[in-house]
């Protein structure tokens, strides 16, 4: 080997370690760098070893946090391939491990939604964001309503990796949601169809709600309505109410009723009646207002038609009563009042039934059975009234019905008749006692014509025979007083039967008053004390009457009043002025205006009762044992007051006594004294026709004027009195005249010997006095009048008046 080729070799070696030595110190310094770069790497990989596991801890952090969540919370893929779900999603759509990479549109999209569901898939991809309500399945294929909010995930540079989405079930809040709006429409319908305004306003009046009702009634439409004040179109006369009102509502309890006010609507102004109700925040405060407003325009316009007819009800003079179909009684008029004397405020409320009785009556049953059934009844009622009176009705009940039919209530008119049935009473008791004094007048003209020749034979007899022994006078004497006592009993009949009026005259009655005392006091049992008592001693008025019927009159009652008090007791007597005027007229059918002496009896002894003071006026009737009473007492005294213009009251309560109270008629004549004459006249051969067809008649007056100096020519009816007359016409100076014959009556017969002769002297006589009414009425000339039975004194004395005439 050559030098060179060593130094070659050397220079090659040294050139090889140099390489070698370059490539070690690269390799070193590689080795190094590349330790560096573990070290680093190292370091790097301890950060990420750390940074991962701070990670994975935050993940789990999360996770835990999602796992608390209430919420559902999937992520998936781009694809849409599930990645992730928490444990509520778990629950929430029953998920199982399996589904672990399936598609979300799979597992929890149902089939109809899988369009809608990739249309929000784009939306997200496209927005990054969608936020909505769907319809999502479970794995049991079951759906419910979700809220769901969907984004995109981004990765750490920012680039899309996948999807998360957060759901919750909110079909129960769907479920309260729309029963919620049904019940909001419910409400929004209910008041839409209420006819009543429904408003709301705040406590300045502004309008915060009002219905259709309420804004079609004041002309707005609903937008320009609210805001306004409502108190705009209040009357001006009823603001001041409505602001209290408002401030009232401010403090418990919170609502009221309001009294009418009017308001302005579209078609004028009307009236509406609230109910307001305050409506409070929850610190308590009042905050709105809510009314309910009815037109209750309709109302007041019947109220105050019904104010005007109860103003024409209260003129009615009827009681008109309205009653519930309980009877409790919600209108009561004046009439009512007036009538019942209870005012209208103590009255309603309470039952007709018991206000009117302490018990319902069989005829009260018998009104409302037949006034259900047929819906009317009228008759006649006792009521009571508020001071204890007993007041006769005539009653009419209506049953008032609604527009369905059904009964309502009762309306009642109540005519006070009273006054009517007592009017009737008596006249029905007039006419009782005008028929049976026809009869009685018929009797007492057969016994006049009986007592007529006894009682002049009497006379006559006494007169024809002076020289008589002391029994032959006395049994005369009896003849005589028993034919005046029957001629007293029949002057009674005739009293009760109004046919004789008596010899009227101008009468002061105060001294006949104190004759009376004198008797009662002398005559009637010590037990009885006599007052006599309230007799103006000036200013009595004078009445025109006979004196010996007004004695008999008096004189009746006190006995009347003597024997009804059997044990003693009082007996009262008084006189005294009275006038009766219209009114008072109108309440006794034999009372008419004028001024009246009224003379009032009184008694305490057992009283008359009720059903019997209805025929005590009538003739023979008497409570009294047989053989104590004729019953003609009351009879006289009725006739006899009928004819002198009079009338009688009477009262009386059982146990108390009773009152009679005599009305004779004033007059304004004078009292004088008449002269009387006891002397027996006689006659100077005069010729007398006595015309008769009682023989009894005709004999004892042909007797007893031929005693006296009399001729006489007697016939039995009138055909034989004509043909007499027309014999003896120029020596017969007086006719006596029998009224009442068979066949042709006196008062033609005079008719017919006046044409004969009209100077003829006619002396009528009749036993019924009311025969001389017939005389003057039929206008016949008669010179005299004569009643039987007469005395012969009033024979004699009629005939010498008679003759004396020219």
């Amino acid at each position: 080997m050559s030098e060179n080729d060593g130094f070659k070799n050397i220079t090659a070696c040294q050139q090889a370690y140099e390489v070698l030595q370059q490539a070690y110190e690269d390799l070193e310094r590689r080795v190094e760098e590349r330790t560096a770069e573990l070290f680093h790497f190292n370091q790097l990989l301890q950060q990420e070893i750390s940074d991962r596991k701070q990670a994975e801890a935050q993940i789990a952090f999360q996770a835990s946090v999602l796992n608390q969540v209430r919420n559902a919370v999937i992520a998936t893929d781009l694809e849409g391939k599930i990645t992730y779900w928490n444990q509520f999603a778990q629950q929430l759509y029953e998920l199982t491990p399996d589904v672990m990479s399936r598609s979300i549109m799979e597992v929890t999209v149902p089939p109809n939604q899988i369009e809608a569901a990739q249309e929000i898939m784009a939306c997200i991809q496209e927005k990054g964001y969608w936020e909505g309500e769907f319809i999502v399945r479970r794995q049991d294929s079951s759906t419910f309503v979700a809220s769901v909010v969907n984004a995109l995930i981004y990765d750490t540079e920012g680039n899309p990796s996948g999807f998360v989405g957060v759901s919750m079930d909110i079909s129960d809040r769907k479920a309260a949601e729309e029963a919620l709006r049904q019940s909001e429409e419910l409400y929004r319908n209910l008041i839409e169809s209420q006819t009543d305004l429904i408003v709301r306003i705040d406590m300045q009046g502004r309008l915060t709600f009002a219905n259709t009702v309420a804004c079609e009634t004041f002309g707005f439409q609903r937008n320009e309505f609210l805001g306004q004040s409502l108190l705009q179109v209040v009357h001006p006369e009823d603001l001041p109410d409505v602001m209290a009102n408002m401030q009232a509502l401010t403090s418990p309890p919170y609502r009221l009723t309001t009294k009418e006010q009017r308001e302005l609507t579209v078609i004028g102004m009307r009236w509406f009646q609230w109910e307001i109700a305050a409506i409070r925040n929850q610190q308590g405060q009042v905050i709105e207002l809510q009314g309910v407003g009815r037109d209750v325009t309709e109302r007041k316009q019947a109220e105050e038609k019904i104010r005007e007819q109860a103003t024409l009800l209260n003129v009615a003079s009827d009681a008109i009563i309205v009653r519930d179909l309980k009877h409790q009684i919600f209108f009561w008029n004046q009439g009512a009042q007036h009538l019942y004397g209870w005012q209208s405020a103590e009255v309603v409320g309470k039952k007709a039934t018991e206000l009117f009785s302490d018990k319902i009556l069989p005829d009260v049953e018998l009104a409302l059975k037949t006034t259900i059934e047929q819906g009317k009844w009228e008759g006649e009622l006792q009521h009571k009234t508020k001071d204890g009176r007993k007041v006769i009705v005539q009653s009419r009940w209506t049953l008032v019905r609604d527009n369905t039919g059904q009964p309502k209530f009762f309306l009642t008119v109540n005519t006070d008749i009273t006054e009517k049935k007592q009017l009737e009473a008596q006249f029905l008791r007039t006419q009782r006692l005008e028929s049976l004094g026809t009869l009685a007048s018929g009797i007492a003209h057969d016994l006049n014509n009986i007592l007529s020749p006894i009682l002049v034979i009497a006379q006559l007899l006494s007169a024809k025979f002076p020289n008589l022994d002391k029994q032959n006078r006395e049994l005369l004497e009896i003849l005589e007083n028993n034919s005046k006592r029957a001629v007293e009993l029949v002057k009674q009949i005739l009293s009760f039967a109004g046919g004789t009026e008596g010899k009227h005259i101008p009468l002061q009655l105060r001294h006949l008053l104190k004759d009376i005392r004198q008797i009662v006091i002398s005559t009637f049992p010590k037990s009885i004390e006599v007052n006599i008592t309230n007799i103006p001693t000036q200013n009595l008025w004078t009445v025109c009457a006979d004196p010996i019927q007004v004695h008999q009159v008096l004189m009746n009652l006190c006995v009347n009043a003597r024997d009804a008090m059997p044990k003693g007791g009082t007996l009262s007597i008084c006189a005294d002025n009275f006038c009766v005027d219209e009114n008072y007229a109108r309440m006794n059918l034999e009372a008419k205006v004028g001024n009246y002496v009224v003379i009032t009896v009184s008694d305490t002894g057992c009283g008359i009762p009720q059903q019997t003071i209805e025929r005590i006026f009538e003739p023979f009737f008497t409570t009294k044992e047989p053989g104590k009473g004729t019953g003609l007492g009351l009879s006289t005294v009725i006739g006899i007051v009928k004819n002198h213009s009079g009338f009688v009251e009477v009262y009386s309560e059982v146990g108390k006594g009773s009152q009679f109270k005599v009305y004779l008629s004033a007059s304004d004549r004078q009292v004088t004294q008449n002269a009387s004459t006891s002397e027996m006249p006689t006659g100077n051969g005069e010729l007398i026709l006595v015309v008769d067809n009682e023989a009894s008649i005709l004999e004892a007056t042909k007797t007893s004027l031929e005693t006296l100096n009399y001729k006489i020519l007697t016939a039995n009816d009138a055909v034989e009195a004509f043909s007499l007359y027309t014999r003896h016409k120029n020596q017969i100076s007086v006719v006596l005249m029998d009224i009442q014959m068979p066949s042709l009556d006196g008062l033609n017969a005079i008719r017919i010997l006046q044409k004969m002769n009209p100077s003829i002297k006619i002396i009528a006589i009749s036993g019924l006095a009311s025969n001389q009414k017939l005389i003057e009425a039929g206008n016949i000339n008669a010179q005299a009048f004569l009643a039987k039975p007469y005395t012969l004194q009033q024979l004699l004395h009629t005939i010498q008046g008679v003759l004396s005439v020219p």
